[in-house]
């Protein structure tokens, strides 16, 4: 695959999560911020939490059960037509997003977001491609990390153009709350340009398409012929469950307890960004060779349960970025290197079915997270957090109990 190509796959993923970062921090104030008037006025905080998670928690459910769907899709029709779904299912979501902020609607937000969520799969699918593009495990791995930083460049840029379109400092008049999805709108349009004349497959389609309503379920199903699978999925699952409550659930600690708005909410998603992109590009593929799969996952594991009790014990924001880079630091090591092993762990012609179930247990766990945590924040905003290091405990003693098997150990190569 020749560099223009990798690059717009890169793009693919950067569009993707700039969905995130861009609009996570916007929604956390619109939804937070009574002087807005996007919802009532009257609307009690314990009902600005609720409908915070349940806007984020539509949109990753819809990406839970098209997710799957969508990657196993692109085993059968091809990459590039399966990204090309994505990236027009991203252009209608943004559209009616911006419907919804013109009418201050939250079910029509909730429409966009859902509508967006449905057709967001383009990360696993564009990991599957990498992983087709790779001849030895070393570029397998390499390749997982450029994902990751088209991951975490997402949720940099996001943040940033977010800042630049909304603010009246540098737009003047043409400044809004709306500036910001016109921006995503446009990514995205230069992205399907971007995929359409520059990538192509390298693998003719293998598998005949067969169209199943209820694909998402019996693709996870699957995972219960597949020993080795299942016990990765298992640590996999709590390991991202850990992930998305700190990841969803820090903007709106963070406008909660010190009421920084939405430049101090952007700004975590930047350092968020930046600490991913930083180990992601350049420590994979050394850390990994010199410490192993194993020891810098359940590292990474314990890491990410200490800065999650150190953020929320943490007197001030500038302490609560710290740790947010603390984890995600590490996180960006830990997660290309157990994509490797479940990569490692089917044949090609499963890549984009093994793929796409990763991205639904990231999906589940965060919809799930988001309405139990958006719950639960009306009771104790540091109870996501708590859930977090819950899920990091268990992890590790999963890993403990389930990884000694020598299937998992030959594929970490250890």
């Amino acid at each position: 695959m020749n560099p223009i190509a990798k690059f717009a796959l890169l793009a693919v993923v950067f569009v993707d999560l700039i969905g995130q970062g861009l609009v996570f921090p916007i929604i956390n104030e619109l939804v937070m911020a009574p002087q807005l008037n996007f919802l009532p006025v009257s609307s009690t905080e314990a009902t600005r939490h609720f409908d915070y998670g349940l806007v984020i928690g539509i949109f990753f459910l819809c990406w839970f059960f098209g997710g799957v769907y969508v990657a196993k899709l692109s085993d059968t029709i091809g990459r590039k037509k399966a990204i090309m779904i994505c990236l027009l299912g991203a252009l209608v979501g943004y559209m009616i997003t911006i419907a919804a902020l013109f009418a201050d609607s939250l079910w029509l937000l909730i429409l966009g977001r859902g509508i967006t969520g449905f057709t967001a799969g383009n990360q696993p699918i564009a990991q599957a491609a990498m992983i087709d593009a790779s001849r030895s495990d070393e570029e397998k791995a390499r390749n997982m990390g450029y994902i990751v930083t088209g991951i975490s460049a997402g949720l940099v840029g996001g943040p940033i153009i977010g800042g630049l379109l909304s603010d009246p400092a540098i737009l003047g008049s043409f400044a809004s709350i709306k500036m910001p999805f016109y921006g995503a709108l446009f990514l995205v349009f230069v992205t399907i340009l971007l995929v359409q004349f520059t990538y192509k497959d390298l693998h003719p389609p293998k598998k005949k398409l067969e169209i199943r309503p209820l694909e998402v379920f019996t693709q996870l199903v699957r995972i219960r012929e597949k020993p080795v699978v299942m016990r990765l999925y298992w640590v996999f699952l709590s390991f991202m469950s850990a992930n998305v409550t700190f990841y969803i659930f820090m903007d709106n600690y963070l406008s909660s307890r010190f009421q920084i708005g939405l430049f101090g909410t952007s700004m975590a998603m930047m350092v968020l960004g930046i600490a991913l992109a930083s180990s992601s590009t350049f420590l994979v593929t050394p850390v990994l060779n010199r410490f192993g799969k194993l020891p810098v996952i359940v590292t990474v594991v314990c890491t990410m349960a200490v800065s999650s009790l150190l953020f929320i014990v943490s007197p001030a924001p500038a302490f609560c970025y710290l740790f947010i880079a603390t984890f995600y630091f590490g996180f960006g090591i830990a997660y290309p290197a157990l994509l490797g092993l479940f990569s490692a762990s089917v044949p090609d012609d499963e890549q984009g079915w093994v793929m796409g179930i990763t991205t639904a247990a990231f999906t589940l766990a965060a919809g799930v997270f988001s309405l139990l945590g958006g719950l639960l924040m009306a009771v104790d905003i540091r109870t996501p957090f708590y859930i977090c290091v819950a899920a990091a405990l268990l992890a590790l003693v999963l890993i403990r109990a389930t990884w000694r098997n020598g299937d998992i150990r030959a594929l970490a190569g250890s």
